[in-house]
């Protein structure tokens, strides 16, 4: 059974002047749907009232201005004084005993005379055109050379084509192999075992 069922059988039981009246009523609230249209639930709020700003002097928000910029001033100037220290380098730095002795290390440069600096400019002319002359000579010897090889591979393809196949092939690699002993940095050391992958890490560590 519906409310609005509901409600009229609850009418034609009242009197006939309360049931119009009541009728009129309750036709304004009554809705035909499932749920009355007057019934309604709002969200819950549970909010705070904003809290006033208090009002600061502004001579006050100033020294505290002031505060702030004095002590970053004071701490670049700290960091200025006491600048970061680099970590030292072995190999970039140089002996003590080297500084220590460096009055007698310096050399006094010699004034070269004017005539004495044409002969060596006119040396290392005459130095440049020996050596370019030279570059032209071996240059010109492997041009000979090169054409010689060739009229000869022309002739004795002429002459007998298997003989210039053999020719054409490349030469062993055995024949191309060259291999030299010569001086080295150190000198060699009988019995010696090489090291397999262990060391010693000395580096200094600058945490």
């Amino acid at each position: 059974m519906s409310v609005l069922c509901f409600y009229k059988t609850l009418l034609m039981r009242l009197p006939v002047k309360v049931w119009h009246f009541t009728t009129q009523t309750i036709s304004r609230r009554i809705h035909g749907s499932q749920s009355p249209l007057y019934l309604r639930l709002s969200a819950v709020l549970a909010a705070e009232p904003l809290k006033k700003k208090k009002k600061i002097d502004p001579a006050i928000l100033r020294l505290r201005e002031e505060r702030k910029r004095k002590k970053i001033e004071k701490e670049i100037k700290r960091l200025e004084k006491v600048a970061r220290k680099l970590k030292p380098v072995d190999e970039v730095e140089v002996p003590p005993n080297i500084l220590r002795e460096k009055q007698f290390r310096l050399r006094t440069c010699c004034k070269v005379s004017e005539e004495k600096r044409d002969i060596r400019a006119l040396l290392i002319k005459d130095w440049s055109r020996y050596k370019l002359q030279q570059h032209r000579t071996e240059m010109e010897t492997i041009e000979r050379m090169i054409n010689s090889q060739a009229k000869a591979l022309e002739e004795l393809r002429t002459f007998s084509f298997d003989l210039y196949l053999k020719a054409m092939q490349p030469e062993p690699f055995e024949a191309n192999a060259y291999t030299a002993f010569g001086p080295v940095y150190t000198p060699s050391i009988n019995n010696f075992q090489g090291f397999d992958g262990e060391y010693n890490d000395i580096t200094r560590r600058w945490d």
